[in-house]
C-alpha cells in the first residue's frame, strides 16, 4: 500500500512527520481502544445490512449520499455553537485523504452488496487489519518483522480463497470489498496520524469531503425515495455517525495494530445479520478464508502483544 504521492507532496511537514513514531499508548487506553473498536464494528454491520437492504432498490452512490448527507447534518446540528473552532484542522491535506478513502471504502463495499452476501463480502474486508498493520509499519515507524510479513501474506490468500478468482464460483464483485479493504485500511493510518485534531474535527472534516465527493455522482442516478425506506436511509445515517465517532477515538486511544484485529467482531455480526434478514449462510470456501485471516490477524496481534510487554519489562 502506498501513500498518496500528491497528497503527501503537499503536505509539507505533515510527510516528514509520517514515518516518526507516535508515543506508546498507556494500557488503559489500549483498553478503552479496543471496547470503543468493538462498539464501532456491530454498529457498522448494522448500517452495512441497512444498506445491503437499500441496494437492492435504488443506487449504491444515491444509498451513500443519503448515509453520508445525514451524518452531515447530525455533526452540523451537533457541533453548529462551536463550529468555526471545530471546522479548523492542525493537518487538513490528511483529513481530505481521510475523507476520501471513507467514501471510497462504503462506495466499493456497497457496490458489492448488490452482487454478494454480507458475510462474504464483510469477510473479504476484514483483511484491514493485517493491511493496517502493515501500513503502520510503513508510514507510523510502528516495527514489523518477517512473522508479521507472514501474517499480512495469510490474510491476503485467505481473501483469495474467498474471491476465488478464475474458479467462476462467486461473483466477480467480490473483488471490490478486496480494494476497500486497502481503502479503508488508508484510513485508519490517516486517522492515527491526525491525533493532534479532535474527534469533533476528524468527523466534520471526513463528513464533509465524503458527502461533496458522492455529490458528484448521486444526482445521475437519483430516483424517487418511497416513504416506507424513510426509517433505513435515518438508520444508517444515525449508525455510521456514532460508529464513525467511535472507530476515529479508537485509533487515536490506541496503537493501531493493538485495536485493528478486534475489527474480525464483524465476522460474526455480519453472519448474524446474513442469516437473520436474508436467510443467508456462508459457504465452506468463506468459513476457510474467513479463518485464514482471522488465524493471521490474530498471530499478528499476538506478536504485538508480546512485544508490547516485552518493552515494558
Amino acid at each position: 500500500m502506498r501513500p498518496l504521492p500528491r497528497a503527501k507532496a503537499l503536505m509539507g511537514r505533515e510527510a516528514d512527520a509520517v514515518r516518526v513514531p507516535l508515543s506508546t499508548p498507556t494500557p488503559q487506553t489500549q483498553r478503552l481502544g479496543i471496547l470503543m473498536l468493538l462498539g464501532s464494528v456491530m454498529l457498522f454491520t448494522m448500517m452495512d445490512a441497512l444498506g445491503k437492504h437499500l441496494t437492492q432498490s435504488y443506487h449504491p452512490a444515491q444509498v451513500i449520499w443519503m448515509r453520508m448527507a445525514i451524518n452531515l447534518a447530525i455533526v452540523l446540528a451537533v457541533l453548529a455553537p462551536r463550529l468555526r473552532t471545530v471546522a479548523r484542522s492542525r493537518s487538513p491535506w490528511l483529513q481530505v485523504g481521510r475523507g476520501l478513502t471513507q467514501v471510497a471504502s462504503i462506495g466499493l463495499f456497497f457496490t458489492a452488496l448488490q452482487h454478494i452476501g454480507l458475510a462474504e463480502a464483510t469477510a473479504i474486508m476484514d483483511i484491514n487489519p493485517v493491511l493496517i498493520t502493515l501500513g503502520a509499519a510503513v508510514f507510523l515507524g510502528e516495527r514489523i518483522g518477517i512473522r508479521r510479513l507472514a501474517g499480512v501474506a495469510v490474510a491476503l490468500a485467505g481473501a483469495l480463497v474467498i474471491i476465488r478468482p478464475g474458479a467462476g464460483v462467486l461473483h466477480p464483485a467480490a473483488i471490490l470489498p478486496f480494494i476497500a479493504a486497502f481503502t479503508y485500511a488508508a484510513g485508519a493510518i490517516m486517522t492515527r496520524l491526525v491525533r493532534g485534531d479532535s474527534t469533533a474535527t476528524s468527523i466534520l472534516w471526513s463528513t464533509t469531503i465524503a458527502t461533496l465527493g458522492v455529490s458528484v455522482v448521486a444526482p445521475f442516478v437519483w430516483q424517487p425515495i418511497a416513504a416506507s425506506d424513510l426509517w433505513a436511509f435515518v438508520g444508517m445515517g444515525l449508525l455510521g455517525t456514532v460508529a464513525q465517532a467511535l472507530l476515529i477515538r479508537a485509533f487515536s486511544l490506541a496503537e493501531a495494530a493493538a485495536v485493528a484485529p478486534f475489527g474480525y467482531t464483524g465476522l460474526i455480526w455480519a453472519g448474524l445479520w446474513g442469516a437473520l434478514f436474508w436467510g443467508t449462510w456462508p459457504d465452506v470456501w468463506t468459513l476457510v478464508g474467513a479463518a485464514m485471516i482471522v488465524g493471521a490477524g490474530l498471530y499478528v496481534w499476538a506478536r504485538e502483544a508480546r512485544a508490547m510487554r516485552n518493552a515494558g519489562g
